[in-house]
C-alpha cells in the first residue's frame, strides 16, 4: 500500500466493535478503496475546539497532527465570519468585491514586494498545478526537479512530481528526482546534476518546486544547499516555486513563510491547507510580469477559487493569526517541545522549527506502533519520511505548553 504505514488495514475490519465495523464497511462500499483511514482502530470524530477533538462517545483527543485548522478547531471568529458571509452572498471572482481585494492586498503585504499578484484556487493541488502551468509557459521549459519523497498534490500533472504518492516509478518522464535532505548528498549539488541530466535529454528546465520544510521527506527546515539549488535552476532558465502549503502561515515560528529562512525570494509561491482554517481556499502568488505573460497565452478561472465565503474565512484566519500572536506561540512552544524531544533520549534525530517537527525513530515499525499506541492514549499523530520512521508533529498553532507536556508524557509512556 502506497503512502503512510499508519493507514488502517481493511482486512482488520472484522475485529472492530460492531458499530465501528458497520460504518467502516458501509464507507468502503460507497467510497471505495481510494479513501483510507488512519490508525489500527479508526477514530470517529464529531467536533473540535482549539487543540482538542472529540469522538462520537465524547472522548477528548489531543490533536498534535492537523495543520489545516491552523488557528484552532472551530475558532469562533472564523465560524462567525463564514456564517455571516454565507447569509449574505456566495459568488465567484467575476463580480466586484471589497472583501477579496482587501484580503489580496493584506496577504500580498506579507510577501516580498516583488510578489504582487495573486490567483485563487480551492486546494494546494490546484495551486501547484497552476504554478507549474505558469512556469512552463513563462520559461518555455518542461523539466521539473523535486525531492525524493515530495508531495505536491493530486492532479495528473502534479501527481507526476509527487513521488510520495506511488514511488519513484510514478514520476513523469520530464521530471527529475533528487536525494532528499538528510542523506549524504548535498541538495544543491544534486539539483545541479539534475539540471545537467535534463540538458542531456534535451529537456529545458521549467522549475524547481520545493516544500520549504520538506515535510514528506521527514521534516527538514534548514537545508544549506537550497540556495545553491535555486541558483542552478535559474541559471538554466527555470523558476523557483516555493510550496508553502504546509510550512506557510507562521507554522515555523519565524515570520510567515518557510522561504524567509533562506533569504530567498521565490518566483512563485503556493499556499493552501491552513489558509481558511478548514474552508477550501488556496492560491498562487507571483510578480505581475510573470502572471501577465501567462495571461497573454492562456486563461484562468475557478468557480469556487476565491468565493465569498472562502475569502471571509481566510481573512478571519489571517486576523486571528496576528491578533492572538500565534506565530510567536509557534516559536516559543515549538522550541520548548523541540528541546524536550531531543533531551528525551527516545529519538535518533529530532528536526524542526516552530510547530513542525519530525522525530525520527529507529524503524518504521517502531514509529507506526508509537502512532497507534498514542491514539489509544488519546493523542493524534502520524508518521512521515521516505521510510515512515519519523513521527510527524504538526498541531494547530494555539498548541500550548500544557498541550506539549501532555504529548511529551504520553510519548515517554509509549516509547519507554
Amino acid at each position: 500500500m502506497a503512502g503512510p504505514a499508519t493507514y488502517f488495514d481493511p482486512a482488520n475490519a472484522p475485529r472492530l466493535d460492531a458499530p465501528v465495523r458497520d460504518l467502516v464497511e458501509r464507507r468502503a462500499r460507497v467510497m471505495g478503496s481510494a479513501y483510507r483511514l488512519f490508525y489500527d482502530d479508526p477514530v470517529q470524530l464529531v467536533r473540535g475546539e482549539g487543540t482538542k477533538v472529540y469522538d462520537v462517545d465524547g472522548v477528548e483527543y489531543l490533536d498534535a497532527y492537523n495543520n489545516v485548522p491552523s488557528v484552532g478547531h472551530a475558532h469562533p471568529r472564523v465560524t462567525a465570519a463564514m456564517t455571516h458571509q454565507a447569509g449574505l452572498l456566495t459568488t465567484h471572482t467575476r463580480y466586484l468585491s471589497e472583501g477579496i481585494v482587501a484580503y489580496a492586498e493584506d496577504l500580498l503585504g506579507t510577501l516580498p514586494a516583488a510578489i504582487d499578484n495573486i490567483m485563487f484556487t480551492c486546494t494546494g493541488s490546484e495551486a501547484n498545478d497552476l504554478a507549474l502551468r505558469i512556469a512552463k509557459l513563462a520559461t518555455g521549459g518542461t523539466g521539473v526537479i523535486v525531492s525524493a519523497n515530495a508531495y505536491h498534490g493530486v492532479t495528473t500533472e502534479i501527481a507526476g512530481i509527487s513521488p510520495s504518492l506511488a514511488g519513484i516509478e510514478s514520476v513523469a518522464e520530464w521530471a527529475r528526482v533528487v536525494r532528499a535532505p538528510g542523506t549524504d548528498v548535498d541538495f544543491g549539488e544534486a539539483v545541479e546534476a539534475a539540471v545537467s541530466e535534463l540538458g542531456v535529454f534535451g529537456i529545458r528546465p521549467a522549475a524547481l518546486i520545493v516544500d520549504t520544510v520538506f515535510a514528506s521527506d521527514g521534516v527538514y527546515p534548514d537545508v544549506p544547499g537550497l540556495t545553491r539549488a535555486v541558483a542552478a535552476v535559474r541559471r538554466a532558465g527555470g523558476l523557483f516555486i516555493a510550496d508553502e502549503v504546509q510550512p506557510g502561515f507562521g507554522r515555523l515560528g519565524h515570520g510567515m513563510w518557510g522561504f524567509e529562512r533562506y533569504g530567498l525570494v521565490p518566483d512563485l509561491v503556493t499556499v493552501g491547507k491552513p489558509m481558511g482554517n478548514g474552508q477550501p481556499i488556496a492560491a498562487v502568488m507571483a510578480p505581475h510580469g510573470l502572471i501577465d505573460r501567462f495571461n497573454e497565452r492562456s486563461r484562468y478561472f475557478n468557480t469556487f477559487g476565491g468565493s465569498s465565503v472562502s475569502i471571509a474565512a481566510a481573512q478571519a484566519t489571517l486576523d486571528v493569526l496576528r491578533d492572538e500572536n500565534l506565530i510567536d506561540n509557534a516559536r516559543d512552544v515549538g522550541a520548548y517541545l523541540l528541546e524536550a524531544l531531543r533531551a528525551s533520549g527516545h529519538f535518533g534525530e529530532v528536526r524542526g522549527a516552530g510547530l513542525f517537527i519530525g522525530a525520527q525513530l529507529e524503524s518504521a515499525e517502531r514509529a507506526v506502533k508509537a502512532v497507534n499506541d498514542l491514539r489509544e492514549r488519546r493523542v493524534l499523530l502520524s508518521a512521515s519520511g521516505a521510510g515512515n520512521d519519523s513521527l510527524k508533529i504538526r498541531p494547530p498553532l494555539p498548541f500550548s505548553r500544557a498541550d506539549a507536556d501532555r504529548l511529551l508524557t504520553e510519548l515517554d509512556t509509549v516509547l519507554s
